[in-house]
């Protein structure tokens, strides 16, 4: 199952974007689902996560800032980035192990991706 992103652009510092993650198949069948990113010249990092009830995780970078959720209904999890800053400037993904359900804190362990999403903030 790959999963791919959407809905990144260009933003000044302090403004809003929503990024969609779809999947083929139903989101509820899938399980947690990871978002990822990677700016220039660094590692790919997770960033948050929610779990197939619901429950979200962030990393402190973007705790109180991002909001992850998800729709079942629509094959879909969104992350919604407020008050973004030029170092949230990064192509962005979204992941699951389909073989477990599961999204893992070291991106290294996901085999595959999907195409990720350019999200540009200027100052």
């Amino acid at each position: 199952v790959q999963l791919q992103a959407s809905g990144g652009g260009a933003v000044q510092a302090g403004g809003s974007l929503r990024l969609s993650c779809t999947a083929p198949t139903s989101t509820f069948s899938i399980g947690a689902i990871g978002w990822y990113r990677q700016a220039p010249g660094k590692q790919r990092e997770l960033i948050a996560g929610i779990s197939i009830d619901g429950t979200p995780i962030y990393v402190d970078s973007v705790k109180g800032r991002f909001t992850v959720s998800r729709d079942n209904a629509k094959n879909t999890v969104y992350l919604q980035m407020n008050s973004l800053q030029p170092e949230d400037t990064a192509v962005y993904y979204c992941n699951v192990d389909p073989g477990t359900g599961k999204f893992y804190r070291d991106p290294s362990w996901h085999a595959y991706w999907g195409q990720g999403t350019q999200v540009t903030v200027s100052s």
